[in-house]
């Protein structure tokens, strides 16, 4: 059976994919996308990161996700961008929390328990 992939859930994981996981930091092996490298200017560079971040929870709420996962995604979106924000010790932080992986997996769920 072929499994049939909402496209805004398609766009979704490529965004999540860019901002999360873009790129594998050699020797430690630990992958890095553009919310941890914006992340790095102060302030500007989170808030553009955090803007990024909304366009999965758009996708998401125009594909019929439930509200009550669309406010978790934003609570992700919000704990990402306050905390990240935070000099060194945000930067490190957008590493291991990965907001956009962690709202695409919460928009999958919400499909497959819709389909």
């Amino acid at each position: 059976m072929t499994e049939t992939v909402p496209p805004g859930l398609r766009r979704a994981r490529r965004v999540a994919t860019l901002l999360d996981d873009a790129v594998t930091i050699p020797v430690v092996n630990v992958k890095v996308g553009l919310d941890s490298l914006i992340g790095l200017l102060p302030l500007s560079g989170d808030l553009a990161a955090g803007l990024l971040s909304l366009y999965i929870v758009f996708e998401a709420a125009r594909s019929g996700v439930p509200r009550t996962v669309l406010a978790w995604m934003l609570f992700n979106v919000a704990v990402d961008t306050v905390v990240g924000s935070v000099p060194v010790v945000g930067d490190l932080f957008d590493v291991v929390w990965k907001a956009n992986r962690r709202n695409v997996t919460l928009f999958e769920r919400a499909v497959d328990a819709d389909g």
